[in-house]
């Protein structure tokens, strides 16, 4: 229905909840309003936990972090996949990640230099953070295909940035996705920035989603402010994929509020007068204002939400900050199933360095 009735070449965005809270009957998903409110919530709790983040990066208890402040529709597009599907993620899927289960404590751990918290619970399909721009794609489509010679039926979500798509690895696994009809979804939150080169010198094309149509696959380009679209855009997309129907790509239209990262400066190439022309699209925003016309949060429901979840958050990171760190050797534990010779002889070295060191320190004490 979607992907069929919004063409991306003519420039037409799927959005079925506007910025007054207004919807759309006739193009809602099977969305109902208490799993609504339940996103809301969560979603709430996602930027509280992105405003803690940056909290601890600028305090000096974490390093370089990526925002996702005013993205929170797009990342929530991973409450749609099933236990089934794998996520594929890239560095700022950290709200996205917290929504597939993986609890935030961790996510803190691997923001402060903890390789251990990015160990998945178990039986959870997601791979571990990707930080080479554009390199996840090949990734998932590697997956999803493997999951198609097994017949199972399931899909890989590849996760990238309106930047990533100027890379050669997306490329590479949209065209081997479109000829083996592998069952990928690809997503791109289009952010409208890549650092700081704007979406326009990114691209000639229109539209990122109706690329699509050159790997032989449908594209769909939707409001990715809205909870609403993201839902109809994943159940169809997925739905599709699980049918045998091949791969999809949804461009999620968002605008990143804050900085690429805590490195970066947005105010050395945008104005605040550009940012404030999109908060009215904030999804937190939209989704509250039609949760209050049904009769569904009132002021009370906020405040309570919002002291629940600063409660969360800072339990989390506690539990982050108090974590043990981890021994010098673990540098080595997480990219080899078995070492090769060369990391064998480095990792021995390291450790018999550490434990001199360790003997020197002993003695002064």
């Amino acid at each position: 229905m979607y992907f069929e009735r919004f063409d991306p070449m003519q420039g037409q965005c799927l959005q079925i909840l506007d910025q007054a809270g207004r919807l759309q009957e006739a193009l809602r998903p099977d969305l109902p309003d208490g799993r609504a409110r339940q996103l809301y919530e969560r979603m709430s709790v996602m930027r509280l936990a992105d405003r803690m983040a940056m909290s601890l990066q600028r305090e000096g208890g974490m390093g370089t972090y990526a925002p996702f402040y005013g993205q929170e529709a797009a990342q929530a597009s991973a409450a749609f996949l099933g236990p089934e599907d794998w996520m594929v993620p890239t560095y700022r899927e950290t709200g996205a990640l917290y929504l597939r289960g993986v609890p935030l404590a961790n996510l803190y751990r691997y923001w402060m230099g903890d390789e251990r918290g990015m160990l998945m619970p178990e039986g959870a399909r997601t791979l571990p953070i990707a930080i080479v721009v554009g390199s996840q794609p090949l990734h998932a489509v590697g997956l999803s295909w493997a999951m198609k010679l097994k017949g199972e039926k399931a899909a890989a979500a590849a996760y990238f940035g309106d930047g990533a798509s100027s890379q050669g690895d997306v490329h590479e696994a949209m065209n081997f996705a479109g000829v083996f009809q592998t069952p990928t979804v690809f997503i791109c939150q289009n952010n409208q920035f890549a650092i700081s080169l704007p979406r326009r010198q990114q691209t000639a094309a229109a539209t990122i989603a109706q690329r699509a149509a050159g790997y032989g696959f449908p594209g769909l380009l939707i409001d990715g402010n809205d909870i609403f679209a993201v839902a109809a855009a994943m159940t169809e997309a997925l739905a599709d994929i699980r049918a045998g129907k091949g791969p999809r790509l949804i461009e999620m239209l968002t605008y990143r509020l804050g900085p690429h990262t805590t490195a970066d400066d947005p105010t050395k190439y945008r104005n605040a007068e550009e940012i404030e022309k999109f908060k009215p699209a904030d999804p937190l925003l939209r989704l509250r204002r039609y949760l209050e016309a049904k009769g569904l949060w009132d002021q009370a429901a906020e405040e309570d939400l919002l002291r629940r979840g600063q409660a969360e958050v800072e339990e989390a990171a506690g539990k982050a900050k108090a974590a043990p760190p981890p021994a010098p050797d673990e540098l080595f534990a997480y990219t080899y199933r078995s070492l090769p010779p060369y990391l064998e002889r480095q990792r021995e070295e390291l450790r018999a360095a550490s434990q001199a060191q360790g003997a020197v320190e002993a003695k002064r004490g």
